[in-house]
Parts: C-alpha cells; sequence; structure tokens
C-alpha cells in the first residue's frame, strides 16, 4: 500500500488539509515540496463542495512548493479522510454553499 500523507498549511487566512502520496525538501531553498496530491473521485450524485473546490483549485497540480512556514503539520496517515479548508482565526470550515437560483423579479 503507497505510503499517504495529510498535509494541513495556512493560505490567505485558511487553513488548508489536503492529502498527497509524495514529501520532500524542497530544491527550492526554504520550502518543501508536495505532490501526487489524492482527491475522491465521486460517479454519484452527491459531491462535497470543499472537496470539489479543491480538486478546481489544486487538480492540475504536478508539484506543490509551500513555504516551510506555512506548513501547520504533516501526518503519515492509514488512509484518506475528508479534506478541508478551515477559517484559521476560528477552525470552523469554510463551506461553499450550493448555488441557489436568482429569485425572479
Amino acid at each position: 500500500m503507497p505510503t499517504l500523507y495529510k498535509v494541513t498549511f495556512l493560505n490567505a487566512g485558511k487553513i488548508y488539509e489536503l492529502y498527497a502520496r509524495k514529501i520532500a525538501s524542497g530544491t527550492l531553498w526554504g520550502f518543501t515540496e508536495i505532490s501526487e496530491l489524492v482527491f475522491d473521485l465521486h460517479d454519484g450524485v452527491v459531491v462535497d463542495p470543499t472537496e470539489e473546490r479543491l480538486r478546481d483549485e489544486f487538480g492540475t497540480t504536478r508539484v506543490l512548493h509551500l513555504p516551510m512556514q506555512s506548513i501547520v503539520r504533516i501526518e503519515e496517515v492509514e488512509r484518506k479522510g475528508q479534506s478541508a479548508i478551515r477559517d484559521a482565526a476560528t477552525g470552523e470550515k469554510v463551506v461553499t454553499p450550493f448555488p441557489f437560483p436568482a429569485k425572479p423579479r
């Protein structure tokens, strides 16, 4: 079974929690390289909006170069949990609401 890491890092006032297969000291001094990001693949109707938002933002990323001071924690885990975006001040999940149709005028 390949190694899986949970990477928690701070970005723009939010705490991101992503899963990746590879972590390495960066070739750029002071950066950590995060690669082979792992996202849930949903074929059904139920879609996690946070996972979808993270996939939209990082889905085509080959290697994520994070400054060492932005990384909160890197954990080696047994299995993937739910990816998340949290508010850095409160720790509450930042939920992207499902878009509702506009009210007719």
